[in-house]
């Protein structure tokens, strides 16, 4: 348990007995105690934490909150002397301003949790799938995917810390007209790096990595396939595109430190037969009709502006068909909760995604889709468009090598989602304190240095007294670091991890301000040793952050 959550538990116990208190000295008359929040104010002058109880009484109790405030205050008991003192304010909330000792234990607890300190139960060790990127393999990653994948892996992170197994999942499109019109481009630059006169494809793939892969087939294969039918030339060519397309994919995304649990296969479910089942379990259950030679799916029942195909006229299933049988599998693995991060352009398919999901007796609540904005990436403040590789876009692994795995990954997380996410090439590249991920690096780096600079061992943490630390820029910083196991279980919660970004970011803030304003190597050796564990401390926790952002903690920089 966080350090928080036992000082909120604490007030809300004391709140409790002073409510069952005043009630049994006639009052204040109510029947359940209600379930009130014990909060951080975002004002400091409004106490460490604050109580809403009197505001939620008000009408059954018939009395002015701020009354119902009082006569909580004038029951409440101080036998530990954790409260310093309280206030009534606005119209009625408690205000509870506590003695610091509190703050103390936050170090010693750090320092003793380690790598493992911002962690929690919470989750206790539910499943949940994240589902993240699953890029066509008929091409490169390009921006939205890197932004995605960082997204997906930071928020599995968060979760795993936050007590949940996590299995992270790229879902493989290879099947459908996407591999038919790649089949088509293979066949046309290989017939036309042979030697042959063929027109290109206009629904065709244009992009230079396509006759990368072609030149490599035929440095293997040579003409094998030159004169076969084209039906089996094409198939051949794309069974082995695919496998050069997924090797490029794992291995850019290996670099950009993000590794799969599964790698799913969207050929599968037309293989064993799961997309037919799912559509005909759609029929019994009523929510399957037919017009114009064409299976529908009822989506306008489910808040969908029209009804959807799900089987063509010509009997192909569509995209969402296949789609419905692999949401169906994911909840018939185990999983309880089930995340996807697509981008924004599918927007339209959330509403129809979860209305079959509840068709076939799943909570529609436990498919939680986040939809990512598009990025912009920008280089000497004009927008960077083209890429040499692709023809089209920025690749992922273009941007690693521009800027590194550490900038990329922190910069895609930094803004929400829901958010457009404008990328400064040359900030990323900036070793400077206006680049977000060197500044909060650089506090770590720093760190680093001050402990190297110790001739002696650093001291055990039972061994110190850690109620010298009085100075505010020290209790600022200790209540920082406390904060970070709550913000995890929020931000994972929220899918919010965004958030550690700025949790990061305010945590090197307030250590650059302490080491400036407080001397670390001081004379006083009681104070001395109280503030190299906190320096410790705070070491430790910008590690663990950097550590679940997917961000490198270097000692120097």
């Amino acid at each position: 348990m966080s350090v928080i959550t036992s000082v909120r538990d604490k007030i809300r116990f004391k709140v409790e007995k002073a409510l069952t208190a005043a009630r049994a000295a006639g009052r204040l008359n109510f029947g359940e105690i209600p379930d009130f929040v014990v909060e951080v104010p975002r004002e400091k002058a409004h106490g460490d934490f604050a109580v809403n109880a009197a505001l939620l009484l008000a009408k059954e109790a018939k009395m002015a909150p701020r009354m119902i405030a009082q006569a909580i205050v004038d029951s409440l008991e101080n036998k530990t002397g954790l409260i310093e003192k309280v206030e009534i304010a606005g119209p009625g909330f408690i205000n509870f301003f506590l003695n610091k000792s509190w703050i103390h234990e936050v170090i010693p607890k750090v320092i003793r949790e380690d790598k493992s300190y911002g962690c929690s139960g919470h989750g206790n060790g539910r499943k949940i799938q994240v589902e993240f990127v699953s890029a066509n393999p008929t091409g490169l990653l390009h921006m939205g995917n890197a932004r995605g994948a960082a997204l997906g892996d930071t928020l599995s992170n968060l979760l795993a810390a936050a007590g949940y197994e996590v299995m992270r999942e790229f879902y493989i499109n290879d099947a459908g007209n996407q591999i038919e019109n790649f089949g088509k481009s293979l066949e046309a630059r290989y017939l036309q790096l042979l030697g042959k006169e063929v027109s290109f494809p206009e629904e065709g793939y244009h992009g230079e990595d396509i006759v990368e892969t072609v030149k490599n087939i035929i440095s293997k294969d040579r003409d094998k396939y030159l004169h076969m039918e084209s039906a089996l030339r094409r198939e051949f060519l794309i069974q082995k595109a695919l496998e050069e397309k997924l090797a490029v994919i794992k291995n850019d995304l290996v670099r950009f430190g993000v590794e799969y649990d599964v790698w799913f296969s969207e050929q599968s479910l037309h293989d064993s037969g799961a997309i037919s089942k799912s559509i005909q379990e759609l029929q019994e259950k009523g929510y399957i009709y037919e017009k114009e030679g064409a299976l529908w799916f009822k989506s306008t029942l489910f808040g969908d502006e029209k009804d959807e195909v799900i089987v063509r006229s010509n009997g192909v299933p569509t995209y969402f068909a296949a789609d419905i049988a692999y949401h169906k599998n994911k909840f018939e693995r185990g999983f309880e909760r089930v995340i996807n991060i697509w981008g924004a352009d599918h927007h339209g398919h959330v509403a129809r995604m979860k209305g079959a999901m509840q068709a076939l007796g799943y909570d529609p609540q436990n498919l939680q889709i986040i939809l990512m904005q598009l990025v912009r990436l920008f280089s000497g403040g004009e927008i960077v468009r083209m890429s040499k590789r692709s023809g089209k876009y920025i690749t992922l692994s273009e941007l690693v090598d521009e800027v590194g795995k550490d900038a990329a990954r922190y910069f895609f997380v930094m803004r929400s989602p829901d958010s457009h996410l404008d990328f400064d090439l040359d900030l990323a590249k900036a070793e400077s304190a206006e680049n977000p991920v060197y500044y909060v690096q650089y506090a770590h780096a720093r760190i680093n240095s001050i402990i190297k600079a110790l001739t002696v061992q650093m001291p055990p943490a039972d061994s110190v007294d850690f109620s010298v630390l009085q100075e505010e820029a020290e209790l600022e910083l200790i209540r920082k670091i406390a904060d970070l196991p709550e913000e995890i279980v929020g931000a994972a919660e929220n899918l919010e991890p965004h958030r550690l970004t700025r949790y990061a970011h305010e945590l090197a803030s307030l250590f650059h301000s302490f080491y400036n304003s407080c001397r670390v190597l001081t004379d006083d050796e009681e104070l001395k040793k109280a503030r190299l564990l906190l320096v410790d401390a705070v070491r430790i926790t910008v590690r663990n952050v950097l550590t679940l952002l997917g961000v490198s903690a270097p000692e120097r920089m």
